[in-house]
């Protein structure tokens, strides 16, 4: 039997910060799965967290644990598929440590991914972004501050975690008309900057705190900005945005919906999906195709291109053979 504390903690701290170089936000999701994983494992097998051994999670266990998160937990399917993406990882990592794990955890990680509705993307329109771009106070700290963020999300089509760890040294030689951003898988993108981006990142940069810690963003208390800050102050201006436009009340606004309006503003001014994957720093284009089957511009130039098929109106005749006639019947009745 093999003990599951020590192969745990290396695979955290050691193999995915610095053998596979992933970022801090990854292994925090990652811990906070097994988190999840290795309590429900105890609750089950009635047993302290730090008993626990590589075989107590088996299939099984798996299982009904991604059961728990989708049905228990009330989670989506992604979120589940999201748990099983961590669990695999760990057991990729087992089967080269432990050779007595190496069928466990080839069984662990044959376990399937589920199926998901690829639905439409939300995201706002341009008059919907101006309102809410114009909602920070700029005559006031937490204002200036506020709409530096958002101009910046909506500009650069920044995820959450690349805006809070933004950096001064992000902008070549500290002149803030491009900037450098390290995105997901460690994949690097230089974006430019609007003058307004500029005017209003330059206003905040005046006023910010002198504090140790490098983020340009900081919360209200001198330290780095969190991603779930960003998510709060985004839904007060909301709020505040809906009185200008009314429409931003039916749409859910997160973080996120930020980034996808972006690439949506950008795909109607340049036509050309792959500049929008470049924008994004999207590893394939095809993470990128979601931005066209939410465009209806392109469906109507399509339209508009071939027209209606000019088909010859005709009557019914129903079928003379009888046999066609009574499964023609049988199926009307069924």
């Amino acid at each position: 039997m093999t003990a599951l504390a020590p192969h745990l903690s290396a695979y955290l701290r050691e193999h995915l910060p610095r053998e596979r170089a992933v970022s801090p936000h990854t292994v925090k999701t990652y811990a906070n799965c097994f988190v999840l994983l290795v309590q429900f494992a105890a609750d089950r097998l009635k047993r302290r967290p730090t008993d626990l051994e590589v075989e107590d999670l088996g299939t099984d266990m798996i299982m009904a644990f991604l059961d728990h998160v989708e049905i228990g937990r009330g989670s989506c399917v992604r979120t589940r598929n999201g748990r099983l993406a961590a669990i695999r990882s760990f057991f990729r990592y087992i089967e080269y440590r432990i050779p007595a794990c190496l069928d466990q955890a080839l069984r662990v990680r044959a376990i399937p991914t589920k199926k998901t509705d690829k639905a439409l993307i939300d995201y706002l329109d341009r008059a919907e972004i101006k309102a809410l771009l114009d909602t920070p106070d700029p005559r006031t700290r937490l204002g200036t501050r506020d709409r530096a963020m958002l101009h910046l999300t909506y500009a650069g089509g920044l995820r959450v975690s690349e805006l809070v760890t933004l950096q001064l040294g992000d902008f070549p030689d500290r002149s803030l008309s491009t900037m450098h951003i390290m995105g997901k898988g460690r994949r690097e993108r230089v974006l430019p900057l609007w003058k307004e981006t500029q005017i209003a990142l330059r206003a905040w940069l005046a006023i910010r705190p002198q504090v140790e810690v490098t983020e340009i963003f900081l919360n209200a208390n001198g330290q780095p900005m969190t991603r779930d800050g960003f998510a709060f102050r985004l839904a007060e201006h909301v709020k505040t945005a809906a009185t200008k436009q009314p429409s931003i009340l039916g749409k859910r606004v997160t973080p996120h919906v930020l980034r996808h309006s972006c690439a949506m503003h950008t795909l109607a001014a340049t036509g050309d999906i792959r500049k929008v994957a470049l924008w994004l720093g999207h590893a394939s284009i095809q993470s990128t195709e979601t931005y066209l089957r939410a465009d209806p511009e392109e469906k109507l130039q399509i339209l508009a291109a071939h027209g209606a098929p000019a088909i010859k109106p005709g009557r019914f005749k129903p079928p003379s053979d009888a046999l066609i006639t009574m499964l023609t019947d049988v199926r009307r009745r069924a």
